[in-house]
């Protein structure tokens, strides 16, 4: 964007003290429970293909899993951070461990769709209670100018449960199989929960705890919040950065390199480890350009874009299966989507007050989770379409992914017409 706003927030405290060892403790502990539920949300795009066989599934219905988990996530964003302001950060991660470790038991002895689905849902609801409780952590226990940096580190050392989802989780699948993997996954959601129970504290020591706004109140920032352009901006910022990795990483990637490229199962888990490396390494470069150039947001956004576009369109224009300098490029590349989403949050920070920027930031969490499961259910109807039987075929791979045209489509015109209208509005409040 041409117009910056920026400048510091007034209600920040200025104390210069560092947080104290118990409160690295607790966000330890809360990191932990964030790196279980990223395992468990990407758990079962590695494990895809095995799904086919063991429910008898079509791509579309083997989509549904994933889809219906991402509706729930993005659906429980504004109602969970209502019910963490009344219940505290302890009680919300460890139920939505315990949650998240009671689908994943589920699933472990599931041999039907419907109990497998009904599983996924639960993970949903689980992984939808944790990240926003994490970050409530954060808020309680580091000062103001400790509390940026840790709120980063917490993003990006929660993706290390997609290498475990890539890794370990994979292992298991390919050697003692499904109901193992599975069980595995959900004891170390009960893990987490108890660790949760045991250590975790709402509040500092002597600190009292704000009355919850009135539902009447809650309802008008919802609104305000909305209704601001700056915050749909950060909704499709969102929703057009986010989509392409977490659809590879969540649900068609894995077997995308399996069956529509050729790779090795183990050379697949590698790509997708080395797509969260990618993530993590580039995070700190997109979050200092943002920092230091809030002005150009959008730019980078669209940038972002443009980049996760065109390794697409190299990958795709390649018949497969292509070259892996290519495939590491292309995750290379859609690693950058992952930190440009997080551009959509600064902008529910920067265009909102301190009041309802909670709810600004649960409107823009919901942008790339529809944008993502939108994106898994088409890829799954083309792969039906286009697959004969239950196996997927290059080709048919090839033509699912070019879906994403449509999507980014989309999200370029959201933004594009809402930085006119944030732009429009800025000029408006300061020229009144």
């Amino acid at each position: 964007m041409q117009i910056a706003q920026s400048t510091e927030n007034p209600l920040e405290p200025l104390e210069r003290r560092s947080a104290p060892p118990l409160a690295w403790a607790l966000w330890g502990v809360g990191v932990l429970a964030y790196v279980a539920a990223v395992l468990h949300r990407t758990s079962f795009g590695v494990a895809g293909l095995d799904a086919v066989h063991r429910f008898g599934a079509s791509a579309g219905i083997l989509a549904t899993f994933t889809v219906l988990q991402l509706l729930v996530y993005a659906g429980l964003q504004i109602p969970v951070g209502l019910l963490l302001d009344r219940v505290g950060p302890r009680r919300m991660i460890a139920g939505g461990a315990l949650l998240m470790a009671a689908g994943q038991a589920l699933m472990a002895v599931s041999t039907g769709v419907g109990t497998a689905v009904a599983a996924r849902v639960m993970v949903g609801a689980g992984d939808a209670m944790t990240f926003i409780s994490v970050l409530s952590i954060v808020a309680t226990w580091f000062p103001g100018r400790q509390a940026p940096l840790v709120t980063q580190l917490t993003g990006l050392l929660g993706q290390l449960g997609q290498v475990l989802s890539a890794v370990p989780l994979v292992a298991l699948l390919h050697g003692p199989g499904w109901t193992t993997a599975f069980g595995s996954a959900a004891a170390l959601g009960v893990l987490v929960g108890v660790l949760a129970i045991a250590v975790l504290r709402d509040r500092a020591p002597g600190a009292v705890r704000t009355a919850a706004p009135p539902l009447g109140q809650v309802g008008r920032d919802l609104a305000s919040a909305f209704r601001h352009p700056g915050t749909r901006l950060g909704l499709w910022t969102h929703f057009v950065t986010q989509f392409s990795s977490s659809t590879f990483a969540l649900m068609w990637g894995y077997p995308y390199l399996v069956s529509g490229q050729g790779m090795r199962p183990a050379a697949a888990s590698t790509l997708l480890t080395l797509l969260v490396l990618a993530n993590v390494m580039s995070g700190p470069f997109v979050g200092r350009f943002v920092g230091r150039h809030p002005a150009h947001r959008s730019r980078l956004v669209l940038g972002i874009v443009a980049i996760n576009a065109g390794a697409w369109a190299a990958v795709l224009a390649c018949p497969p299966p292509a070259p892996s300098w290519l495939l590491v490029l292309l995750v290379l590349c859609i690693a950058l989507g992952g930190p440009g989403s997080m551009i959509g949050f600064d902008f529910a920070r920067t265009f909102n007050p301190p009041a309802r920027q909670g709810t600004a930031t649960g409107i823009v969490n919901v942008g790339g989770f529809v944008a993502s499961l939108v994106t898994i259910l088409l890829i799954g109807l083309v792969l039906d379409a286009l697959s004969p039987g239950k196996d997927f075929t290059p080709s048919a791979f090839r033509a699912a992914w070019t879906v994403q045209a449509l999507i980014w489509t989309i999200g370029i015109a959201g933004v594009l017409r809402t930085r006119h209208l944030t732009r429009r509005h800025l000029a408006l409040t300061e020229n009144p």
